[in-house]
């Protein structure tokens, strides 16, 4: 069922509560099961919820919460952008993975942000010719395989990556650190139309929230999170593309590196990834496709049509079911579309192996043989 307008306000209102934090916002969603209930709710029946105390349940009840939502949906009416709660079917599903997801995000694009394939490429802001050219070149190389690729509209490497994007008509999503209304850096403002015709522009921020210092390394977490792997093409020793990296380690996805003469500063960051073996070195464009079973995935559905399921336990098929959908697909994405723990999903998945019909990827990542 369509959510209402009243209740996307009060999403919004939800994600605008000073210091909730996105764990207690889901928690408070499990337990009132809409954003209204949150706030027509008694100061009583908030403190019976688990790990909400009286300062959380007195600052869902302060005043101007509401108003201030609803002049941010009127914004959005206006700008013609987009508001994606959690809870919708078009909030990009590897960010529902992450425990530290935005439970709400700005959105203006034409791009399904649950494509197949997406790749987030990043690095320095004082990019070298060398690594403007290995961005543009992977942009060509990828022409064709409906790969979507997501960075963050800041120097160098990530408008490197855009403006490449936008010269072969490829999807990109550039993800910003402020509201629409603020691009940063503002000559890049330039770009945007040009990126939502090719993609969209993604913010957890209201339009008219300027960018800030303390919202950019929160960004990359966006940009990590929301797809399968992460590119980093040059960055010194430390810096936003090296957040990104640990970002996307912890959430389990596959990084990549750019190796870089030893003598120059912004290979520093590529090599230590590499040499700390936090990240696959990059060589080209096929042999990552290649490490992320990136190209053969019609194949393997079309090989699969026909499956013997009755040879299975309802369980197994229910696995076998979901990853001949995907053609492949993570682990954590497995046992959040199946809600599966853990245990009980490695001894599937493991028994699936034996019977010589599943295969495990780099990355925690399965495919059906």
């Amino acid at each position: 069922m369509p959510t209402t307008e009243e209740e996307k306000i009060y999403q919004i209102a939800l994600s605008i509560i000073p210091q909730i934090g996105v764990i207690n916002a889901r928690r408070l969603m499990s337990y009132m099961g809409m954003a209204k209930d949150i706030f027509k709710s008694t100061r009583s029946q908030l403190l019976k919820i688990p790990h909400i105390g009286p300062v959380l349940a007195a600052a869902v009840h302060q005043s101007g919460l509401v108003v201030q939502a609803e002049s941010i949906w009127l914004d959005c009416q206006r700008e013609n952008t987009k508001i994606l709660f959690y809870t919708d079917l078009d909030f990009p599903n590897r960010l529902k993975q992450i425990f530290d997801s935005p439970i709400l995000l700005y959105w203006k694009g034409n791009q399904d942000l649950n494509v197949e394939k997406i790749l987030a490429v990043v690095g320095t802001r004082k990019a070298t010719e060398y690594g403007k050219r290995v961005t543009s070149d992977l942009v060509k190389d990828s022409i064709g395989q409906g790969i979507t690729f997501v960075s963050g509209l800041a120097y160098g490497i990530d408008i490197a990556l855009h403006k490449a994007c936008i010269e072969s008509k490829i999807n990109t999503v550039a993800v910003l650190a402020g509201g629409f209304n603020w691009i940063y850096p503002n000559s890049h403002q330039k770009y945007v139309g040009e990126i939502i015709e090719n993609g969209g522009i993604l913010s957890e921020y209201p339009l008219r929230q300027k960018p800030d210092a303390r919202f950019f390394p929160l960004r990359n977490r966006i940009i990590a999170g929301m797809s399968d792997a992460t590119l980093v093409v040059e960055a010194a020793e430390k810096g936003g593309a090296l957040i990104t990296a640990d970002y996307a380690n912890n959430y389990n996805r596959e990084v990549f590196a750019v190796p870089g003469n030893l003598d120059k500063l912004f290979s520093e960051g590529c090599n230590l990834l590499i040499q700390k073996h936090k990240a696959s070195i990059y060589t080209d464009w096929n042999h990552l496709c290649e490490h992320l079973n990136w190209g053969a995935i019609g194949d393997i559905i079309h090989r699969n049509k026909n499956l013997q399921w009755n040879r299975y336990t309802a369980e197994e098929s229910e696995v076998l079911s979901l990853i001949n959908k995907k053609g492949e697909i993570p682990l954590d994405e497995i046992a959040w579309q199946l809600q599966k723990n853990m245990g009980q999903l490695a001894t599937i998945l493991l028994n699936l192996e034996f019977q010589g019909i599943l295969k495990a990827l780099p990355g925690h990542r399965y495919v059906i043989k």
